[in-house]
């Protein structure tokens, strides 16, 4: 069982921070699934993964694609067809207690300046510790990252 890690995000964007805990999570050899809300948004994830620098580059897809499985980064919108060890969810995504028991770690990047993705971000903290699962709190209201639960 892994952790589940919120990030309260009020200073950097979903596309940056996501780009960041990509790079990390293909590091430490994870395959993962970025799961949204809605496909708009995921296309203009998309795009910015694509324009981010040669040397950092984050193999991906678009769910729907014939080489969904063979994804080392798969954005979608439903349930984990890559063989992810990692799910990030962006935009009030749900992550269920059950699939995030089975995963290294499960990201959840929430806005912090949106009151209705706090108020879900902390719905989804109820549901995932209530059932037993290690979660960390990071934000950065400071100006860096800092760990305030977990």
């Amino acid at each position: 069982m892994g952790v589940v890690m919120f990030y309260h995000l009020t200073a950097s964007s979903t596309e940056e921070t996501a780009r960041v805990l990509l790079t990390r999570s293909l590091q430490a050899g994870w395959r993962v699934m970025l799961r949204g809300t809605d496909g708009k948004r995921l296309e203009t994830l998309d795009r910015f993964l694509w324009s981010g620098p040669a040397e950092g580059f984050l193999p991906h897809g678009l769910e729907g694609g014939p080489h969904d499985a063979a994804q080392p980064i798969l954005l979608g919108l439903g349930p984990i067809i890559n063989g992810a060890q990692a799910l990030m969810a962006v935009d009030g995504a749900a992550v269920q207690p059950q699939e995030a028991s089975e995963l290294e770690r499960a990201f959840i990047l929430f806005d912090g300046n949106d009151e209705a993705a706090v108020v879900a971000a902390r719905g989804q903290w109820k549901t995932l510790t209530g059932a037993g699962l290690p979660a960390q709190y990071w934000s950065e209201e400071s100006g860096r990252w800092e760990k305030k639960a977990g």
